[in-house]
């Protein structure tokens, strides 16, 4: 069996891979990156690495080569950059006979109003139509996302947030990293879709467990979106990102994340990382470099 990992060498494709190589051997798996001088720390392990560009189909007919079951984690970018490459990858799985396609997507995906989930309908509607064996794993929102937040609030500001009473299924990269790794490497996940989603909390919610982990009280400063983007634009933010952080917010507060869900505990065979703990863990790495 020959599996392999797209983006390997990114935040949560490096915690894919470290999983799997704890579950099966490093000559089993190959991993597609563009930039294959980053991966040399995997191929010291004895890792394939393979030069795969989601912009140049090419390359991906030999990355891609002799490979049984694929993780495809999806690209950064915007979304018509994103459907473009998503759509190179799934028709290079397709030449090269791979016969399951697992897909790190979005929470509710088809159904969902979030500014991020165009390319990600688009890519499972191209999966489904390559007739490929399949699975959706449908991540929420990583813990790690907030950690500019979490940093803001250990040096004493106050959480802002212009995303209401909208719920959010938080859970660590980790988490979601082992749920991709076991759908990858497990036999009975063709044709699944998993809403992989924590216990859901607002923002007033997480941030009184991250006040309880600091030890101190956390105010929550709650905005309107054109606030929040003031905001965002004093503390330095790109003209060009701002957009981005404001849809965010809106589509939190607009319900696009609050999927109640235990297909993270079915995938996982335990429970996902408790959000004291995961918080624990950001405020400690916090901690480390401050």
């Amino acid at each position: 069996m020959k599996y392999l990992v797209t983006g390997a060498t990114g935040k949560l494709g490096t915690k894919v891979v470290d999983t799997l190589l704890k579950s099966i051997p490093a000559s089993e798996l190959a991993v597609s990156v563009r930039n294959p001088e980053k991966a040399e720390a995997l191929r010291a392990q004895g890792v394939e690495v393979r030069q795969g560009d989601f912009d140049k189909p090419e390359t991906l007919d030999n990355a891609f080569a002799g490979v049984e079951r694929i993780l495809i984690i999806s690209a950064d970018g915007d979304n018509e950059t994103r459907i473009r490459q998503h759509s190179n990858a799934v028709d290079a799985a397709k030449r090269a006979g791979v016969k399951f396609i697992a897909y790190t997507s979005l929470a509710d995906a088809t159904d969902s109003k979030n500014l991020m989930a165009p390319p990600h309908v688009a890519t499972e509607a191209a999966i489904r139509k390559s007739g490929i064996p399949y699975s959706f794993l449908r991540n929420n929102w990583y813990l790690e996302n907030e950690i500019s937040s979490i940093q803001g609030a250990f040096a004493g500001a106050p959480w802002v947030t212009s995303a209401g009473d909208g719920k959010v299924g938080w859970a660590l990269q980790q988490d979601y990293a082992d749920a991709a790794a076991a759908v990858l490497v497990g036999n009975e996940h063709d044709n699944t879709v998993y809403e992989l989603s924590g216990p859901l909390l607002t923002q007033e919610e997480l941030v009184e467990e991250l006040s309880a982990v600091l030890g101190k009280e956390i105010p929550v400063q709650r905005v309107t979106d054109e606030e929040y983007a003031e905001i965002m634009k004093g503390i330095g933010l790109p003209d060009f990102v701002i957009p981005i952080v404001v849809g965010i917010q809106e589509s939190i507060r607009n319900g696009s994340l609050a999927i109640e869900s235990n297909d993270f505990e079915r995938v996982l065979g335990r429970p996902i990382t408790p959000i004291s703990i995961a918080l624990r863990q950001i405020v400690n790495s916090i901690s480390e470099t401050v």
